[in-house]
Order: C-alpha cells, then sequence, then structure tokens
C-alpha cells in the first residue's frame, strides 16, 4: 500500500518529504551547479523573476512584491535581454543536473564595483539556501573581476528582506533613491516606494 505524501518542505539544502509523520531527507541543493546564463536562458528566467516577485504564485514565498506594486510582470524578455548586453554585465543561474533553473542573480561591473540585482529563487524552493550559494558566487564574481564593493538597491519597505542582507553582510548606506514610475509595464505602486542603498565591502572578506 502507497503512503500518500503530506508536505514538502526545504531546509538547508535538503527537501523533507513528509509521510506518515515521518520526515525523509533527500539530497537536493548540491546537485545544482551555478554558471552563467545565456541568451537562450532568457524565457526560463523571465518566468523565475515574475514568479518569485509578482502575482498569487509570488506568495508562496517570503520575497514577494504582490503587496507593494500591482501587475503580474517584475520583467520581460526584452528587458533581460537588453541587461544582458549592457557592458560588465552577467546572469548567474542556479540550475538543477536537469537544466531547471531555480535561482538567478544579475550582476554588472560598474568601475571598481559591482551592482548585484535581480536575485532571485523560486517560491516553492525559499528559505533552503540557494540565495545565500548565488552570494557567495557573486562575491567570487567580484573578486575576479576586481571589485572592491558589491551594492545593491532594495525597496525601503522590504525591511524583512534587508534584515536578510544585513545577516549576509551587507549594510544600509544611508543613500535613497526615488522608486522610478515612469514606466508601469513592470508594476504599479500601491504606495509610495523608494530605494534604500546596501553595500558589501569586500576588503576584509
Amino acid at each position: 500500500m502507497r503512503t500518500a505524501m503530506k508536505s514538502l518542505r526545504l531546509s538547508e539544502g535538503f527537501l523533507f518529504v513528509e509521510t506518515a509523520g515521518k520526515n525523509t531527507a533527500i539530497l537536493y541543493l548540491y546537485t545544482m551547479t551555478i554558471s552563467p546564463a545565456g541568451k537562450h536562458d532568457i524565457p526560463a528566467l523571465t518566468e523565475l523573476l515574475n514568479s518569485a516577485y509578482r502575482g498569487d504564485v509570488s506568495r508562496k514565498g517570503w520575497t514577494t512584491e504582490a503587496d507593494l506594486l500591482d501587475g503580474d510582470l517584475r520583467t520581460d524578455a526584452a528587458n533581460l535581454d537588453e541587461l544582458m548586453h549592457k557592458p560588465g554585465a552577467t546572469f548567474l543561474k542556479c540550475s538543477t543536473p536537469d537544466g531547471n533553473i531555480n535561482g538567478c542573480v544579475y550582476l554588472q561591473k560598474q568601475e571598481r564595483e559591482l551592482y548585484l540585482g535581480m536575485l532571485s529563487v523560486s517560491p516553492l524552493l525559499q528559505a533552503a539556501g540557494i540565495g545565500k550559494q548565488l552570494l557567495a558566487a557573486a562575491i567570487e564574481h567580484a573578486k575576479a573581476n576586481d571589485c572592491s564593493s558589491i551594492f545593491m538597491t532594495v525597496i525601503s519597505a522590504r525591511t524583512e528582506l534587508i534584515a536578510w542582507y544585513q545577516r549576509q553582510g551587507y549594510r544600509l548606506t544611508g543613500e535613497r533613491k526615488p522608486f522610478p514610475t515612469g514606466n508601469q509595464r513592470f508594476g504599479i505602486p500601491t504606495r509610495h516606494l523608494e530605494f534604500v542603498i546596501m553595500e558589501r565591502n569586500l576588503g576584509s572578506s
């Protein structure tokens, strides 16, 4: 007789399948690889980014912006293609052996700083360590490209996300930037929004 699977959860790189009150740990995260993404990955990256930030699907994870911005799009294929072609830019992807992309991050070298954006993990796989692995890969990329620091913009209302980045070694610089509202195809703010700037100095890393 087959036992029905009750639930799935991820913790520290393991997928736990709960059946009949017992947990079975399956090695999951450590079979993934992080590598540069290419133009052929744009459709999968677009789907991942939109599912992580917008719409009802994003509410299954803790990084959703659905309560801050109306709309289902965080990005589209044209936007990602444009970002990929910027000088010093690259996307890193976290993939399973069969090619499924479950995480990504956008990086762009700007003089001796590295801009980090669009850090995304599939809503069903969040809190498993994928984001931390992508941040570690970003640090290696920064060092390989002679960058002395990494910086990012975070919506100020995302206090839980800011706290998470602080635990990963990033600090608030005190600088703020207005949230862009000119192009509403990637979301209409439901309240006043602004960015805070966060930075990690790599000198002592």
